[in-house]
């Protein structure tokens, strides 16, 4: 059922940021590929500032990957959204995502290698 999805280590080191903050960077990022999709650099927990995050209502579900929770960016500027998901307990083929958080990148929200 998962077969279009690989993931693999991230190349390098990566960071998030929203409103001018650094929302964290790593050098253990993995990148998720899925079909024909745009990858999706996902980042451990342990090298996010969570405290810029606050868990909002908006769930979803992906049958490749399971449930997913979603954050809101909060900072000194502005509040985006739901920008932020996270597969808390992701199906079993997918199992390396536990633990990481994933960007919607757009207009207040960047993810670049540096």
């Amino acid at each position: 059922m998962t077969d279009h999805i690989k993931i693999y280590k991230a190349d390098g080191k990566w960071a998030v940021r929203s409103g001018g903050a650094i929302l964290g960077e790593s050098s253990n990022a993995l990148e998720l590929h899925e079909g024909d999709l745009e990858p999706v650099v996902y980042f451990p927990r342990a090298d996010i500032a969570m405290a810029f995050l606050d868990q909002s209502d908006k769930t979803s579900h992906c049958r490749h990957k399971g449930d997913a929770t979603y954050f809101s960016i909060v900072n000194m500027s502005s509040v985006t959204k739901d920008a932020v998901w996270s597969y808390e307990n992701p199906i079993e083929a997918v199992a390396e995502i536990k633990g990481y958080l994933a960007f919607v990148t757009g207009d207040t929200v960047k993810v670049e290698r540096l």
